[in-house]
């Protein structure tokens, strides 16, 4: 186990060393400061790395992770992250990117007792509720998991457009798309879910919140 942590260090100073050799202002630039077009609210899963399978460089996307990929309107960890993005970083593109084979999301579908993670999961639970009908009527496990899976990444696409920080944002005309993706670990491709929304106007009347 200490052999394998010393690796981490050694790793880190070739990959250094890499960046400088093929770019010797890389670090001294990415120290000037950040403007990331783009904010990614994506699982925890050590699979799924963000930068890496969009293709971005360092600086280019600002990153949020939790247990499946959940917008929590009381979660103060990711309001404070979309926050600075959207009112000081001004980003123009939110990505909420889910992935089949999510362990948060499986466990959602059962009564499984796990832990301290049963309050969080409960979160998950609500998304099956809202779309009982439509995945109860999927007979095959494996599609309606990938299908829960979808329908989850829709449900907090919507839930963060209902966000005070999103509604405030658009009220003033700040450009905001918020993206739903879901990203295929079989084979690394990712799954456009069609739910961009770019105005509270797309939002049920009841959750647009009026201007200041």
């Amino acid at each position: 186990m200490e052999a394998f942590y010393n690796q981490l260090l050694e790793n880190n100073k070739k990959w250094a060393q890499d960046k400088i050799k093929n770019n010797p202002n890389f670090f001294s630039d990415l120290a000037k400061g950040q403007t990331p077009p783009v904010l990614w609210i994506g699982c925890a899963d050590s699979r799924v790395p963000a930068n890496e399978v969009i293709g971005a460089k360092a600086g280019e996307v600002f990153v949020h992770r939790n247990i499946a990929n959940m917008v929590v309107h009381s979660d103060m960890s990711m309001l404070s992250v979309l926050d600075y993005a959207v009112n000081v970083l001004k980003v123009k593109h939110i990505i909420v990117c889910g992935h089949y084979g999510c362990g948060g999301v499986h466990t959602a579908m059962t009564n499984k007792k796990v832990g301290l993670i049963d309050n969080w999961i409960r979160h998950i639970k609500d998304s099956y509720r809202f779309h009982k009908e439509e995945l109860d009527a999927i007979k095959d496990n494996k599609a309606r998991f990938d299908r829960f899976v979808e329908l989850n990444v829709v449900e907090q696409v919507h839930d963060l457009a209902k966000t005070s920080i999103i509604q405030e944002a658009w009220n003033r005309g700040q450009e905001v798309h918020i993206h739903g993706w879901v990203y295929a670990i079989e084979d690394g491709i990712i799954r456009d879910q069609k739910c961009t929304l770019k105005s509270n106007k797309e939002l049920e009347e009841v959750y647009q919140l009026a201007s200041a």
